[in-house]
């Protein structure tokens, strides 16, 4: 996630399964954040564990599809309320209704049919339109498909099938105002960042899962997805990081360079994140020292000029002349698309304005709804010993670093990181990469020879569940699943069985009276089970006196 950390500590192989404060210590963003990460680990490994891959509560679950023919070749799906499981992710597709406003003054108040407020004007007013009890495809809340966009409209060719995906991104006050609190002032940062769990319905062509005929068996759909999913999740790079060493250290260890480690005056989190997908050819990174948590909220955007609320709190976090910046909103994020980085041309302090290298992508930044913002990236064009390392180093594409394989690339301050042969890289990947001023170093795992090991991105994961076969609009075969709750309610006695325990009961005691008595032919009458305590007292007092040896 975006959001100023010291570092993240979660290593599900580690198995911790909670985090012990101890008295005097000093208390880190880390080990709550840790916390809350094996909770969330736990409670989502019970879930996929007894729901399975993906499923929903039955009697509620969600994401029920149906389509719904349009002009113009904009069809839509209704995406129906509930709530649904992904590799044990609560995913809930409930659409909050609006509350209902103070009437205005001067508005009529017809409550038992008598007007109270204000004179018959003779017109009423039209009836608000009632509010939609379900999602679309076009207004679901983190898809933002735009129909002016062909790749956004559902395939015109049958059979598709309708899917689900799902992950998380963070949220700050950037983004979401609401999370600030006002009391603070505005000359104080935000407080904690948030998780929010996005999800969208998409479209697959049926051609892409590989199945002959408009209506395959359902098994055979749930398989080839299955497949497809796999692969589009799997992590396809690795990276390494570490702190830069001297030539032929791996074969004389004493030869050490004062310069050969980390050099930052401060210590720092480096977030790698791809930027451009693609194969090593297309693809292109950008990194930040701040894991990339320095943002700008955006008050106007007139061409080049963007108007900030704020820029910045000191040195360290604010905005200067030739920073790259990524001009983003609520809709570009949430969709994962990979933006131009412009460059920071003019700074105008006074008026808490800077122009850009250029305008913004069209469409973002445009509806102040969508909070538009600037995320500030640490990269440079490359140095004199960049480019002497590599011809490529110092070449911008779309204001990104080019991906170079199989050899260290240096960020700043002696970090270098190693791309992996034979990646495909997907923008939004990333890495982190905490360095210590401590230890002159980066905190990265290696092997017994200290050598950085290659490792797969720590996010964005991704998880999918399959939701409907599309194959006309009368035929939407449904491929959701649904359980029952584990438990149920215990069926009450009816009065045969209560009659047949009593009697059991009278057998019971009548037997145990019987060999009580010794006396046979005797009828034995029924006594209790058990004894009153004046009963108990009586049987003390006729009992011989068993008094102890004199």
């Amino acid at each position: 996630m975006h959001a100023d950390l010291s570092r993240f500590t979660f290593r599900p192989q580690r198995h911790y399964s909670a985090v012990v404060a101890q008295q005097g210590r000093v208390q880190l963003d880390a080990d709550a954040n840790e916390q809350t990460a094996i909770q969330l680990f736990q409670a989502r490994t019970i879930a996929a564990d007894l729901i399975g891959q993906h499923g929903g509560p039955s009697g509620a679950t969600g994401f029920k599809i149906d389509l719904q023919g349009g002009s113009r070749d904009l069809d839509n799906l209704l995406i129906g309320g509930g709530r649904y499981y992904v590799d044990g992710i609560l995913v809930d597709a409930t659409r909050p209704q609006p509350g209902e406003p103070v009437p205005a003054e001067g508005t009529k108040n017809t409550e038992d049919g008598e007007d109270k407020d204000g004179p018959d004007d003779g017109e009423d007013a039209a009836a608000p339109k009632a509010p939609d009890a379900t999602w679309s495809y076009w207004d679901q809340p983190d898809g933002f498909r735009d129909p002016e966009r062909p790749g956004d409209r559902l395939p015109s060719q049958f059979p598709y099938l309708a899917y689900l995906k799902v992950w998380e991104r963070s949220v700050t006050a950037a983004e979401d105002p609401a999370l600030r609190e006002v009391a603070l002032g505005s000359a104080l940062p935000d407080t904690a960042a948030r998780t929010k769990v996005v999800w969208q319905v998409l479209p697959l062509p049926g051609t892409v899962l590989g199945l002959e005929g408009d209506n395959p068996p359902v098994k055979d759909i749930r398989k080839a997805f299955d497949t497809w999913a796999r692969q589009a999740s799997a992590p396809a790079s690795r990276l390494a990081a570490r702190s830069e060493r001297p030539d032929h250290a791996d074969d004389d260890p004493c030869l050490v360079k004062p310069d050969a480690r980390y050099r930052g005056p401060e210590n720092q989190l480096y977030r790698v994140e791809v930027h451009d997908a693609g194969g090593a050819k297309e693809a292109t990174f950008k990194w930040s020292r701040e894991n990339g948590s320095v943002t700008f909220p955006v008050d106007e955007l007139d061409g080049t000029w963007v108007a900030l609320a704020t820029l910045g709190s000191d040195d360290k976090l604010d905005l200067n002349v030739g920073d790259r910046v990524e001009f983003v909103d609520t809709a570009s994020t949430s969709r994962g698309e990979a933006l131009p980085l412009l460059r920071v041309e003019e700074l105008d302090l006074p008026g808490r304005r800077v122009r850009l290298s250029d305008e913004p992508a069209a469409g973002v930044g445009r509806r102040p709804e969508l909070h538009p913002y600037l995320r500030r990236w640490d990269h440079r064009e490359g140095s004199a010993r960049a480019v002497k390392r590599s011809a490529q180093a110092g070449r911008l594409k779309h204001g990104a670093l080019p991906v170079e394989e199989g050899g260290w690339l240096p960020l700043e301050d002696g970090v270098e990181v190693y791309f992996a042969a034979d990646g495909t890289y997907r923008t939004g990947d990333f890495w982190l990469i905490p360095a210590r001023t401590a230890t002159g170093s980066v905190e990265w795992p290696t092997d017994a020879a200290r050598r950085p090991l290659l490792q797969s991105p720590s996010g964005i994961a991704v998880h999918y569940a399959p939701l409907a076969w599309i194959h006309g609009e009368q035929a939407v075969p449904d491929l959701r699943l649904s359980f029952r709750p584990l438990s149920e309610g215990i069926p009450a006695a009816d009065d045969a069985a209560r009659a047949a325990e009593e009697a059991a009961r009278d057998e019971e005691t009548y037997a145990e009276s019987g060999a009580e008595s010794g006396a046979e032919g005797d009828a034995a009458a029924p006594v209790s089970r058990s004894q009153t305590t004046a009963a108990a007292e009586a049987a003390v007092d006729e009992a011989p006196d068993q008094g102890g040896v004199g």
